[in-house]
């Protein structure tokens, strides 16, 4: 069965590092999937849309709508994006076959100290400092990425979680 990964968390948390292990997990069991980036698929549909909250919410459920696309078309998805918004996700759940939804958390000190876009302390409208986010409140699996356990670590608690 074909499943569609939602991973989701803060700008810094490990999403799209995590994710992209998984789906190269996922293609060398075989499987036909396809790796989906935020912030590429922010390039991907024009670049239009700003990050205040009301364009992150429709650049969102682009990602979103586009998950449900390839899912119904018998594709499993990774995709790694903040939208940290609960009707997105309840969306997901109601619209995406196969959805399984991976909260990446990381607390704002490791944020801040990875800080590999430099969008921390720039003034731009970053999640979570400027404006409050939704935390997942029922995802399928929290992976905390604090820096303790590697990303291999990490996706080998995402494959027991798959298979329990």
């Amino acid at each position: 069965m074909n499943r569609t990964y939602w991973f989701t968390g803060l700008s810094g948390a490990g999403k799209t590092t995590i994710g992209r292990l998984w789906y190269e997990k996922l293609r060398e069991a075989g499987e036909t999937a396809v790796f989906l980036d935020g912030d590429e698929l922010r390039q991907v549909f024009g670049g239009d849309l700003g990050y205040t909250e009301a364009d992150r919410r429709k650049s969102a459920m682009r990602n979103a709508r586009l998950c449900a696309l390839l899912a119904k078309q018998g594709i499993t998805v990774v995709c790694c994006t903040i939208s940290m918004f609960d009707s997105v996700r309840q969306w997901n759940r109601e619209n995406i076959p196969g959805y399984f939804e991976i909260y990446v958390k990381a607390s704002m000190d490791t944020l801040r100290q990875r800080n590999q876009k430099g969008l921390y302390g720039d003034g731009r409208d970053v999640a979570g400092v400027h404006f409050q986010v939704e935390e997942p409140k029922t995802p399928d699996l929290v992976l905390e990425n604090d820096g303790q356990r590697t990303p291999e670590e990490q996706i080998e608690q995402l494959t027991q979680s798959i298979t329990e």
